[in-house]
């Protein structure tokens, strides 16, 4: 399996890695927030924080929206094909479109958990501060992948902790969290991870036009797909399509469409539905072939794996 690195783009700004001081007050701020192993969202709308004290033997199974990931403290591993992407206090990850992904918590304890304050990507106001940030135009990107890694920096910490210092008085919270935000995107969008995060924004873009195809495929993810429809909705051929689809997600439409059907019928399951039905809800005709398909997927056979979740493991998440 290939271990993403951050991208090497230079930078617009200097960057400078967060302090150990302020790495500390973040992961006290949010230990505030989330008191127990857990996600809690925020009174700040797309504002969430998350808290995790053992290290996963089991893969989580969910779907990521976009979003940026910065951690305080921990580490965390997610899955996507064949490559790995693991960040931590020093490196954030961004998601530009819904994926389907694994992930595990690879650093964490009692005394150290794992901490990470997640901001939800708003492709409307992404443009907006990308007009700022790049004002002669977006330069080449790196690659179109959906989901990277980018280095963190002391500028971003530093906002994320007054970002939550806010929560204690929430009519401050109310008026002086936008200004905030705003800062973080545009600290992100002028870091080297920023042409891919602009990508969000671009309607036009191969990122965009694979982000509305994957909206059609969420929808009708339990019908069989039509490559041709697919393409022409999005005004790519077929080929092109394909192509651009596989360098976003990672996967192809058909593997993509494959990994929604399962975790939604695990998360079937998991709600008191047999496999036979779940099999069918999903769009898969055939129960054997649902079984195998599930068995690779998620390394249990479906009775096996819902017996295991019910007892410890991760459940999974709807696709919304």
């Amino acid at each position: 399996m290939k271990e993403s690195k951050p991208s090497l783009t230079p930078a617009q700004v200097p960057l400078q890695e967060p302090q150990q001081q302020d790495l500390q007050r973040l992961s006290k701020l949010i230990q505030t927030h989330a008191p127990y192993d857990s996600e809690f969202s925020l009174p700040i709308p797309g504002v969430q924080v998350t808290r995790a004290s053992r290290i996963n033997n089991d893969l989580y199974h969910v779907m990521y929206q976009p979003k940026v990931c910065i951690v305080a403290q921990g580490s965390k591993s997610v899955f996507l094909g064949n490559e790995v992407f693991t960040y931590d206090p020093l490196h954030m990850l961004g998601v530009s479109v819904n994926l389907p992904i694994s992930s595990r918590v690879t650093q964490a304890s009692q005394h150290h958990p794992f901490l990470c304050m997640t901001l939800a990507l708003d492709s409307v106001r992404v443009a907006e501060l990308a007009q700022l940030a790049y004002p002669h135009g977006l330069p080449q990107g790196p690659s179109e992948r959906g989901l990277f890694l980018g280095k963190a920096s002391a500028q971003i910490v530093n906002a994320a902790i007054r970002l939550l210092e806010l929560m204690e008085e929430p009519r401050e919270a109310a008026l002086l969290s936008g200004p905030i935000l705003d800062e973080i995107l545009l600290r992100l969008l002028r870091s080297p991870m920023g042409v891919r995060l602009a990508m969000l924004g671009q309607g036009e873009s191969s990122v965009q036009r694979i982000s509305r195809a994957i909206d059609v495929v969420r929808a009708h993810f339990n019908e069989a797909l039509s490559m041709e429809d697919l393409a022409r909705k999005v005004h790519m051929s077929q080929t092109t399509f394909h192509q651009h689809f596989k360098e976003v997600t990672g996967l192809s439409p058909l593997q993509y469409q494959k990994v929604l059907r399962l975790q939604e019928a695990r998360r079937l399951m998991l709600s008191g539905m047999d496999a036979t039905t779940a099999s069918r809800e999903v769009g898969y005709g055939s129960v054997s072939q649902f079984s195998r398909e599930y068995s690779r997927q998620f390394g249990r056979t479906p009775l096996k794996d819902i017996a295991f979740l019910r007892l410890e493991g991760p459940a999974t998440s709807p696709l919304n």
